[in-house]
């Protein structure tokens, strides 16, 4: 997401590699691009928050099917996007915050005060769409972030690089400790000595990783399908994570990804500075890296019959270390499959420019459609792919013709008015005569 001036266009040049700050021209059309794929891909795991109780989100024998095309694509989702497309998004966050900063300073402005602001709005932003939209809310954790990563905003590209793998790593050993924390429970409260409270408080990890009882779903079923009010305050007190409480697990996760969008941005990976021969040479090794372990996670997944503690090990510790070899791999590879721009490139890129726009009207949406028509639980796993491409489409449809009228996506304006304390123009007319 950024809010900087400019128009897209995949024939835009490229700026060099360069590990001092610059005041890069225009618009970086790559950037776009990508943000665009990001935004569209990660709506690919959230349809799946919105649309079924939290479980299904892993497991897929919690809710939603678990065999046929179900299955096949709980299978498609887990080893291809499942926590990458929230990695490119950090990434594309991290690169967008950089250029923000470095522009502001380089027109002579307080490139600290800008981001500072642009992070509290954000925030604020974030904290209504997570307690009245949805729970899946990640504006909220970025923005903290954000004001951690801006302290690195100096550093040379090895050394974004050097940071942002320590934090990466550093996810990964918080992940394990998570998973290491479950097993130990799930021996408390199955094993010899087995005490009620450790039962009880296993319940939490089958609600969110395992196969919830007949009882939890069907509460949760009336929830999402009743009054707003009555699922505003379910929701308050069995699936808002507060978040300070999510900076504490995800923090040096998402702070290493954003690091590495920002060393993308100077090193020329994410501007499309690279050749052609470059970004194959990454996509085609990464994925080699990447797509065994991701595939052999999954089937431990499923030869286990879905059994809880798997699903933790795999799905929220092994695969943390999995996932940023991919997300890298992807981002190179949507680079080198749209060097060449056409129509449909056009029309991705306006969408990343409006990224804020469509992640959010994406939740009010979804929201509108599966609590206040009740279609919430209605759905299988697969189906619900038919509701992505329609939204898929929706973005692709309006986001050009927009920008072909204003300067901003609506809540692009909006972030960007609160950040410098003043209504900004919006229609391009208005924007050309000040």
């Amino acid at each position: 997401m950024t809010d900087s001036h400019g128009q897209p266009g995949a024939g835009a040049a490229a700026p060099a590699p360069t590990d001092t700050p610059v005041a890069l021209p225009g618009r970086i059309a790559t950037l776009d691009i990508v943000r665009g794929v990001a935004v569209m891909g990660i709506l690919l795991m959230n349809i799946v928050s919105f649309a079924m109780p939290q479980a299904a989100y892993f497991n897929p024998a919690a809710y939603g099917g678990a065999q046929g095309l179900d299955l096949a694509a709980w299978g498609v989702m887990f080893v291809a996007i499942d926590g990458k497309m929230r990695g490119l998004f950090a990434m594309l966050f991290g690169a967008s915050m950089l250029l923000v900063i470095e522009r502001a300073d380089a027109r002579g402005e307080n490139g600290a005060r800008i981001h500072l602001l642009r992070m509290a709005w954000l925030l604020l932003l974030g904290l209504a769409h997570l307690y009245l939209v949805w729970p899946g809310d990640i504006l909220a954790h970025y923005a903290l972030v954000g004001l951690v990563a801006f302290l690195f905003r100096h550093q040379p590209t090895r050394g974004l690089v050097a940071i942002g793998l320590l934090c990466l790593l550093l996810g990964v050993v918080m992940a394990a400790l998570l998973g290491t924390g479950a097993l130990e429970l799930h021996a408390a409260a199955f094993g010899p000595d087995g005490s009620d409270a450790a039962r009880r408080a296993w319940q939490a990890y089958e609600e969110i990783y395992g196969i919830p009882d007949p009882a939890f779903i069907a509460r949760d079923l009336a929830a999402h399908r009743g009054p707003l009010a009555d699922l505003l305050v379910y929701r308050r007190l069995n699936e808002i994570t507060p978040p300070l409480a999510l900076l504490g697990v995800f923090g040096p996760e998402t702070l290493g990804y954003m690091l590495l969008g920002m060393a993308g941005l100077r090193s020329g990976l994410l501007t499309g500075a690279w050749t052609p021969g470059r970004y194959g040479r990454w996509a085609a090794i990464g994925f080699a890296i990447s797509l065994p372990p991701s595939l052999a996670l999954a089937g431990a997944i499923v030869a286990s019959g879905f059994d809880t503690r798997m699903v933790i090990m795999a799905a929220a510790v092994a695969a943390v270390a999995v996932h940023p070899i991919m997300t890298v791999a992807w981002a190179a590879l949507i680079i080198r499959l749209t060097r060449r721009g056409g129509a449909l490139v056009d029309r991705i890129a306006a969408a990343g420019r409006m990224a804020l726009s469509n992640y959010l009207g994406t939740s009010l949406l979804c929201a509108a459609l599966f609590y206040g028509f009740g279609l919430y639980g209605t759905f299988g796993r697969a189906t619900l792919y038919l509701a992505v491409a329609a939204i898929w489409g929706m973005m692709l449809l309006w986001s050009r013709p927009w920008l072909d009228r204003f300067v901003f996506g609506p809540f692009e304006w909006l972030w960007r008015s609160l950040a410098r304390g003043r209504i900004q123009p919006l229609v391009r007319k208005q924007a050309i005569a000040t």
